[in-house]
């Protein structure tokens, strides 16, 4: 297991390969994905093309409650753990700095809030909100005749970035959080492999987790994931299809075999990228197009309407903040006119699976470039600079499309939206729209090559435990089971677009369920952990043994012999400073030389080459609980019993794995040897074990 040394495993080795995989979580994972699509392909052939929209309807009245609750549940605990006492904990040890500067942080919490999705909906979803808006704020009320009287344009469009902004807001980046989060504090600070079952730890114990259940919560993240993935690929290739189409290179975008051709090559791509190395083809390929994405914004902003879009983002703003609370526990909101629960399940229902899809894999990435921050720092990090990101993404080219619409009616066609199309209809209303297409082409390719590299990598790591060093064997396999996984779903939907669409929508959602509840669980674990450590945490307070040399002066001028004479004031502040010490001598006893009024130690009697301040020190104070105190009866002074005051739901495991010794755990296991073994050969008693931590491995 995740516990004992790790023996390096060759990269084209099918038996070490297979001899370092987690074979409980690796097996149960693929037959789950490889039944699914079975499923897929079965059920879409027998049911015909309302297959899907069925399922989803099922799912949704099913499930579609919790997702909404935990996903609102999600935002509060991440602004708790923020914005609490919680949010001074390191992840790492205490004197740890971050890994990356702050200006790398936000850039590549930035390239994880682009991908594939912001892309493909930047344009399509505020329209559609635009023209289809949800009737608790679409409409206005009912004339006299009973029919519905439909807010303004200019509400509507304020409306529609609103929702927008809500579905790719503070819910999203809150539900990476409580993975991320957990991710990060359970490597970093306590030491654990870097796995989805260590989440859990503090529920379950190190047994179970080792056990059935820890293959459990690895084989559902696995799935998890991959579905997720396979969401984002599948609408990709859409997107690519349709840009081809747009520049006249094709003649249907949506037939099977060109998403086929698509995936394939991008994939192929994305299994060099995996060969060559995270740090090589991934990095540069990830940089590279960060560039082009912020160009092809800022192209958008100067050539569209600039200063409606300037505008709009503040106006965005507000809107999202409208939205927040009016949406956050919004289950059955309908299409203006409609009669069943449709908007919510389209949207925020179907966004939230996804999110909790992704979940592992974005949540993974942001923990491992967020080594020595603080909670606070990941939380306001993580949940605002790509909230920020997104509004400004949606402003310039969801509220570029309603402008459009409004003025020049081009971007619905027939009360219909071709939402894998929209964005290349917007770049046709711009100047150089065949260059611009060819740039936004490169752009879903390039997130694609990247998505499906770092996908498998996620999976990959998964799979081995929570082993990071894995062999590209399984990485190219995973690369490929991915792209398969993606080719069979698609064709599932048969050659509509909007079909299989739904079948990707209704993937990802279902695949969320499991996973949903482990997250909840997940939550349940960072309070308990974060209430451990809030209450062992000490808090370092400065003390003044003395007044203020203000305080001392003036009481010396005032005493007789004192006035405006400088001797005079010279010997009264000696007098008090002496009688001064005297009390504290008195009322502290020997305790502490600063404290007691003792002369202040020199560099050549302590051994320190920079004395004390005269008059402050700095102590280390921990709260303790009344109920754990004793009274010892023989000299009245007080005790405490630690057992009873705290407890650590994951003390005393030690594990043989570099995350452990690199983290705050380890460090602390590692200093309470020193010390053990240090009084024991020494004329120094030890403390209590119950306060030095005899923590070896058991």
């Amino acid at each position: 297991m995740a516990s004992e040394p790790e023996a390096r495993l060759r990269d084209w080795s099918p038996a070490d390969a297979w001899r370092g995989l987690n074979k409980p979580v690796f097996i149960p994972a693929v037959l789950i994905i490889v039944i699914g699509l079975i499923f897929a392909t079965i059920w879409g052939s027998a049911n015909g093309a309302d297959a899907f929209e069925t399922l989803n309807s099922t799912i949704v009245d099913t499930i579609g409650w919790w997702y909404v609750l935990i996903a609102t549940g999600f935002v509060v605990f991440a602004l708790w753990a923020g914005l609490s006492k919680a949010g001074n904990i390191r992840l790492g040890r205490d004197d740890e700095k971050p890994e990356f500067s702050l200006g790398s942080w936000f850039t590549m919490l930035f390239a994880a809030g682009m991908g594939i999705g912001l892309v493909f909906w930047g344009v399509a979803e505020p329209l559609w909100h635009f023209i289809a808006p949800p009737d608790v704020t679409g409409s206005t009320g009912m004339d006299a005749n009973g029919e519905i009287v439909s807010a303004s344009e200019a509400t509507l469009s304020g409306t529609a970035m609103g929702q927008a902004a809500f579905h790719w807001g503070l819910h999203a980046w809150a539900i990476y959080v409580v993975v991320g989060l957990g991710l990060a504090y359970m490597t970093f600070r306590r030491g654990r492999p870097l796995s989805i079952r260590w989440l859990l730890e503090p529920i379950f114990g190190r047994k179970l987790i080792e056990s059935w259940v820890g293959h459990v919560i690895d084989v559902v993240a696995i799935v998890g994931t991959v579905f997720g993935i396979v969401t984002s690929l599948g609408i990709g290739t859409q997107q690519i299809a349709a840009g081809l189409g747009f520049m006249g290179w094709i003649e249907d975008p949506a037939n099977t075999v060109l998403l086929t051709a698509i995936i394939v090559i991008i994939m192929a791509i994305a299994t060099f990228s995996v060969i060559t190395g995270v740090n090589k083809g991934l990095k540069w390929l990830s940089n590279f197009n960060m560039v082009i994405a912020a160009l092809l914004a800022l192209f958008v902003l100067i050539a569209g309407p600039t200063l409606f879009l300037l505008q709009s983002f503040v106006g965005n703003l507000g809107e999202y903040f409208m939205a927040f609370p009016q949406l956050m526990f919004e289950t059955g909101a309908n299409y203006v006119g409609g009669d069943e629960a449709g908007w919510s399940a389209d949207w925020t229902i179907y966004y939230w699976g996804w999110w909790m899809s992704w979940s592992p894999f974005v949540g993974m990435f942001i923990a491992r470039i967020s080594r020595g921050r603080t909670i606070r720092q990941f939380v306001m990090g993580v949940l605002l600079a790509p909230t920020l990101v997104s509004l400004l993404w949606f402003t310039i080219f969801g509220s570029s499309g309603i402008w459009y619409q409004m003025t020049e009616g081009v971007m619905v066609q027939d009360g219909n939206i071709d939402t894998v199309g929209a964005t290349f209809t917007l770049l046709e209303q711009l100047p150089l729209a065949s260059i611009t297409a060819v740039v936004a082409i490169l752009v879903i390719a390039i997130f694609f090559v990247t998505s499906g590299d770092s996908g498998s990598l996620v999976t990959d790591v998964l799979a081995y435990g929570g082993r990071t060093d894995t062999p590209k064997l399984t990485r190219v396999f995973w690369t490929v089971f991915i792209a398969i996984t993606a080719i069979v779903l698609l064709a599932a939907g048969g050659e509509a677009a909007d079909a299989a669409l739904r079948v990707l929508q209704v993937t990802s959602i279902a695949a969320a369920a499991p996973l949903s509840i482990v997250m909840v669980l997940a939550v349940i674990a960072q309070v308990r952990m974060f209430n451990y450590e809030t209450a062992t945490m000490p808090r370092y307070v400065r003390i003044r043994p003395t007044a203020s040399k203000a305080a001392l002066v003036d009481t010396a001028r005032s005493a007789p012999g004192g006035g405006d004479s400088a001797p005079g004031v010279h010997r009264n502040l000696r007098s008090i400073l002496s009688g001064q010490r005297t009390a504290l001598k008195g009322f502290l006893g020997n305790t502490s030389a600063t404290l007691a009024g003792l002369d202040k130690p020199t560099s050549k009697e302590s051994g320190i080459s920079t004395p004390f301040a005269s008059d402050d020190m700095v102590f280390a104070i921990q709260d303790v609980p009344s109920h754990s105190t004793t009274v010892n009866p023989e000299t009245g002074t007080i005790g405490w019993d630690e057992d009873a005051a705290f407890n650590d739901p994951i003390a005393d495991e030690v594990f043989e794995t570099p995350e452990f010794a690199e983290s705050a755990s380890g460090q602390q296991w590692e200093s309470e040897q020193i010390y053990d073994e240090a009084v024991s050969n020494g004329d120094v008693e030890p403390t209590d074990p119950k306060t030095t931590g005899d923590k070896t491995q058991r």
